[in-house]
């Protein structure tokens, strides 16, 4: 077994050189030429000091940049922390000083949002010394708990945390996908999923050691079914991430497009990120399992235990709750309520151990302390409480209930409420703010937020300071004001009854 992917990585080039590696638009890369960029960028990065543990930005679209920086950043030994070019600048700059980051990957267009004080390498400057530097790989300098990246997540009283995954587990998370489900030189996985997320990784660098490739979704086109089916076939792609509202949008489009047809080398598809329902199931069967004979599995997972750690295989047989599933290699899970192990039928916190917990919080020692927990009663070592209420089935498999906490998922983003709240309740007028997830017909969720105040403020005044806060997907679709909030029979805010003042 390896120790890190830039091992399995390398010893992939030495067996397949000249197979095409990644490819963008109408570009392409073959394993040795993109491992010889991306050693240039690591001898670069030496000389700058980078050291295991050591935290890179990567502020790059989707290009051949990205993968270049991504492993440039593994190769030089330090941890890739990506950068969102679509995130409001103070939270950019917020996650710049959080993470203490020193020096960031980036492209021409984006170097403008970066401090000069920060040291950048511009990935697509003509005129840097990026060519000059060795082709061979630097000597491997990383141990199997150093840190591969780090992923910032939403966090509850308005700061949001970041996650540091070390090299030990992201490996294991790969291989245990390839063991499941091998992949070699004939597939294609397209990579769609925005890499501030998780399972960017798995897209990003799963083909990298099995000899497979990777192809890019041009960027901001994973909101268009056409372009996606349109790519899928262009370049044969036989691997694609969907996360349920995705994939039934996605559905109906191959099937009022009657394209079916043109997604006949995809042949496995994984979903993740919210609740897959039966209905997107029974669609699936009908338009690609039994025409094409693609196959579809449930993956699920927090950030805090590298991507997934559960899967769950559809049959013949769709049960009415889509179960999350059993656990991959190296993962233990187990269901605890009032500090005790539960057995199947009863309900309770799912918790996770194994070689797939991050390290912890970056600088949040009590968070971490609070969430990745120790109790030689329940298990040796430390576990990982996730927050979710499920049920053990008696064939080991896990049915997700819900949340416990006010932690959401849309579109299969993770975004705490909380956060929301105590960005709105930083404005000067707004007294007291809830927001909550509305649904709408076509299981369509929609963030809204309700205010008390003095007077009414304008929605838009309010959007706009939100959006110089928070992303642009965990800004409400509306703001809604009140003069006081509906509250239940034990004086507590009845959320139930906000959702039905909006239709």
């Amino acid at each position: 077994m390896k120790s890190t992917i830039i091992e399995s990585f390398e010893e992939q080039v030495t067996k397949t050189p000249h197979q095409i590696a990644v490819i963008f638009n109408d570009k392409c890369l073959t394993y040795n030429m993109l491992n010889s960029l991306a050693n240039r960028l690591a001898w670069i990065l030496r000389k700058k000091n980078v050291k295991p543990d050591e935290i890179i930005g990567l502020m790059v679209d989707r290009s051949l940049e990205m993968i270049i920086g991504i492993l440039g950043i593994l190769k030089a030994g330090g941890a890739f922390l990506p950068l969102s070019e679509h995130d409001p600048q103070e939270r950019v700059s917020d996650l710049i000083a959080d993470s203490a980051i020193r020096l960031v990957l980036t492209k021409k267009q984006y170097q403008a949002a970066f401090s000069k004080h920060l040291d950048c390498v511009v990935l697509d400057d003509d005129n840097s010394n990026y060519t000059d530097c060795p082709a061979g790989n630097p000597p491997h300098v990383n141990n199997p708990g150093d840190l591969a990246y780090v992923i910032y997540t939403s966090g509850s009283t308005g700061k949001p945390k970041g996650v540091m995954i070390e090299h030990h587990s992201l490996l294991n998370r790969l291989e245990w996908m390839q063991q499941k489900y091998p992949i070699g030189e004939n597939d294609t996985i397209l990579q769609k999923t925005p890499d501030t997320f998780d399972v960017s990784v798995w897209e990003l660098l799963w083909w990298s050691f099995t000899g497979a490739k990777m192809c890019f979704l041009m960027p901001g086109m994973e909101k268009y079914p056409m372009v996606i089916t349109d790519t899928v076939q262009q370049h044969r792609i036989t691997i694609i991430h969907f996360v349920p509202s995705m994939l039934s949008m996605f559905l109906h489009y191959v099937n009022n497009a009657d394209s079916a047809d043109c997604l006949v080398s995809l042949k496995k598809v994984f979903c993740s990120g919210e609740a897959l329902k039966s209905n997107h199931v029974e669609d699936f069967k009908n338009l690609l399992e039994n025409k094409n004979g693609t196959t579809l599995t449930n993956l699920y997972g927090p950030t805090e235990a590298t991507i997934d750690v559960t899967y769950y295989d559809i049959d013949t047989n769709t049960p009415d709750i889509i179960p999350i599933g059993k656990p991959i290699q190296g993962i233990q899970t187990f269901v605890i309520n009032d500090n005790m192990v539960h057995p199947p039928g009863k309900t309770g916190e799912l918790c996770i151990a194994g070689c797939g917990l991050a390290r912890g919080y970056l600088n949040r020692v009590e968070l971490t302390a609070e969430r990745f927990d120790t109790n030689p009663e329940i298990i040796n070592g430390k576990f990982y409480k996730t927050g979710d209420w499920v049920r053990l089935l008696p064939d080991g498999n896990l049915e997700y209930i819900e949340r416990i906490d006010q932690q959401v998922k849309i579109h299969g983003i993770r975004i705490e409420l909380g956060e929301i709240e105590a960005i709105l309740n930083t404005y000067p007028l707004v007294r007291d703010c809830i927001v909550i997830v509305k649904d709408f017909a076509y299981n369509i969720k929609v963030l809204v937020a309700f205010y008390t105040s003095n007077a009414e403020i304008d929605s838009q005044v309010l959007k706009h300071f939100l959006s110089l806060r928070l992303p642009e997907y965990m800004i409400p679709k509306k703001i809604v004001f009140l003069t006081a909030f509906p509250v239940t029979g034990n004086g507590k805010v009845n959320r139930k009854e906000l959702a039905s003042l909006i239709s």
